[in-house]
């Protein structure tokens, strides 16, 4: 189901009340359990999101690591609080459990693809100028 969920997902964006029953109709399956996983599980997206979700993890060892101030710089950068979209519908910002990279913490996922680490603030500029955005000073 999590494989099936995640290539609805990239074909569509999100995953609407519609996409998950098609997915548990075609795994045969209650729409029930596609919900749950689906609900459960901060990679899949419920609603839209922006063209780039950032997913920054606040776990414990990234928290030690600087992660909650670069989630608060990231809020500030882009004028969003944790699961909202900039006004253009470049990013929406989400806040993650354990990404697997504690070692390299602070870490943030783009797009449930890639993984950034060690993000400082320069490296979050960096990465928000590369992704095209147009952010808060």
């Amino acid at each position: 189901m999590l494989a099936a969920l995640a290539i609805a997902q990239d074909e569509h964006g999100w995953l609407s009340r519609e996409l998950m029953e098609e997915v548990a109709t075609v795994l045969q399956m209650p729409a029930i359990a596609v919900y749950e996983v689906a609900s459960f599980y901060t990679m899949y997206n419920t609603a839209p999101v922006g063209r780039f979700k950032l997913t920054i993890c606040t776990n414990l060892p990234c928290a030690l690591s600087g992660a909650t101030d670069a989630a608060r710089y990231l809020q500030r950068k882009l004028g969003v609080d944790f699961n909202e979209t900039t006004k253009d519908g470049t990013f929406t910002l989400k806040e993650g459990e354990c990404l697997g990279a504690c070692g390299d913490a602070p870490v943030l996922l783009v797009n449930n693809k890639r993984m950034c680490s060690l993000m400082s603030n320069d490296k979050l500029d960096a990465l928000i100028a590369e992704l095209g955005g147009v952010t808060k000073s």
